[in-house]
Parts: C-alpha cells; structure tokens; sequence
C-alpha cells in the first residue's frame, strides 16, 4: 500500500477536482466496490504531507534534518530562554517523548540545541537552542519562504485558510478517535466519534 500515493500523473473528474488514478485505482481493490472517496482523501493527504516534507529536506540545505528535527529546532527557536522539557516539546509536536528524545540526541549531536539541567527539578532537563541551532534556522528561513511560496502558488488566502482548517479537523478527528481508543473523552465530549 505504500505506493497508492506515488502516482505521477493527475486527472481532473467531471467536477473540474483533481484525482489520482493510480490511487484510486489501488484503493477501488482495496474497498471492494465501496465508495473510495474518503480512502482517496487520505492517500492525497499523505501525498501532500510528504511533497511538503520534501520541499522542507530540500531546504534544509542537505544537513540531514528529518521533518521532525525541523519542527524541534523552530519550536526551540521560539521557546523561553530556559527552554523546553522533553515533555512538552512532545506534547506540542503531538509525538512520544522517546520519538522526541530521538530526536533531542540529533539535533545535540549537530550542536543545534543543548540540554541543560532543569533549575526547578533537578530529575529534569530542559533542551535549549544553541546559537548554532538559531543560526541554522535563519540560514533556512528564506529557502523555506520560497519553497512554501512555490507550493502554493495560485492560492489565494481563503483557499490557504480553508486547508489548513480541515488539515486541523483532521487531526483533531484522529486525537478524539485515539481518546476513545484509550478510553479517556475528550473535555466537554460525551459523544464517542462517529465513523
């Protein structure tokens, strides 16, 4: 199923909206007839996703940074100046504190950032941007202008909102169904999510 999303030519439907055949294609077999449009929305999300991811690399000038270092490191750059705890960086990238302490060891090993103790608890560390690391992220501050302006080029700004909005619903989807799962509800939900 890896290959679903790595067709190279789109076609357009009736409606004038873009499709990938090959997806399409792969997921019709997939669903045994049912409807794809939804297994189809997915596979385009990802697609998307990782044409981003590649601009990202692309513009992180060959240093090696995966998507999720890159997200550390701007979130570092952006922290207080005592830094971040490996808990909250991971809470607010939305991955485990071992993806992101994977990923802490990286950027240190690169000098980008550096764990410091934590004043107030002393079993803790806090991660801090180096000046390396703040030099890094202005470096790829205007290639990754260009990359995104590239992107999404013919755009407009409704257009730009209205994506990043079901992007965002997406993902709050997907945290309301992992609650479930975990058997925690969401604050102020008592419904479960609807499939």
């Amino acid at each position: 199923m890896k290959d679903v999303h790595k067709s190279r030519e789109l076609a357009s439907g009736p409606d004038g909206t873009l499709y990938d055949p090959g997806a399409r294609s792969s997921l019709q077999a997939l669903a045994e007839g049912d409807a794809t449009l939804a297994l189809e929305a997915a596979a385009a999300v990802r697609s998307a996703a990782q044409a981003v991811d590649r601009l990202r690399s692309h513009g992180a000038g060959g240093r090696g940074l995966s998507a999720g270092a890159l997200d550390l490191l701007a979130r570092l750059n952006t922290a207080p100046g005592e830094g971040l705890s490996i808990g909250e960086l991971a809470r607010a990238a939305g991955v485990s504190s071992r993806n992101v302490t994977g990923l802490v060891d990286t950027l240190e090993r690169d000098r980008l950032v550096r764990r410091v103790p934590d004043r107030n608890d002393r079993r803790s560390v806090r991660v801090r941007i180096t000046p390396a690391g703040r030099a890094w992220i202005e470096a790829f501050r205007e290639p990754a202008r260009r990359a995104m302006s590239a992107l999404f080029r013919g755009f407009d700004e409704t257009e730009l909102a209205q994506l990043r909005h079901l992007c965002l619903r997406l993902v709050d989807n997907q945290q309301r169904i992992e609650q479930h799962l975990s058997g925690a509800r969401p604050q102020g939900d008592t419904q479960p999510p609807s499939a």
